[in-house]
Formats: C-alpha cells, structure tokens, sequence
C-alpha cells in the first residue's frame, strides 16, 4: 500500500502575535489581485475569529478608498 504524506496544518499568524490593520499594507496580503475579493481561509490560513476580523479590516479599508471595491 502506498504511504500518504499528512500535510502539517497551517497556524493562524495572527493568534502567533501578528497584527492586520487596515491602515497598514498588510490587509492588501488578504485580498486577490485580479479582482479584489477577500482570501478564503483555506487560503489565507486564519482561524474563523481572525478570518471575521480581516474581513472587517478589509471592509474598513474599502470604505477609506485604501482598497478597490470587487470588480
């Protein structure tokens, strides 16, 4: 039988200590270039409390025209 790896599963950077905020960059890391949707979890690998919260980030920057609204 043939062996399956496991994959480790990602941890959220920010319950690590990490910070998002809509003034900085670093929300801009959570939202797809082409079309400027927000990042799924899967992808983004935060948990579903910081998930809501970079959610909101994003809004907030969106609504200070830091970030484009989805095309």
């Amino acid at each position: 039988m043939a062996e399956f790896r496991r994959r480790k599963r990602k941890v959220c950077q920010m319950c690590a200590g990490k910070h998002v905020s809509y003034k900085d960059d670093t929300v801009k890391k959570y939202v797809s270039l082409d079309k400027g949707k927000i990042l799924p979890r899967r992808i983004t690998g935060a948990c579903a409390r910081h998930q809501r919260y970079i959610a909101g980030e994003v809004k907030k920057a969106r609504f200070m025209a830091l970030l484009p609204f989805v095309k």
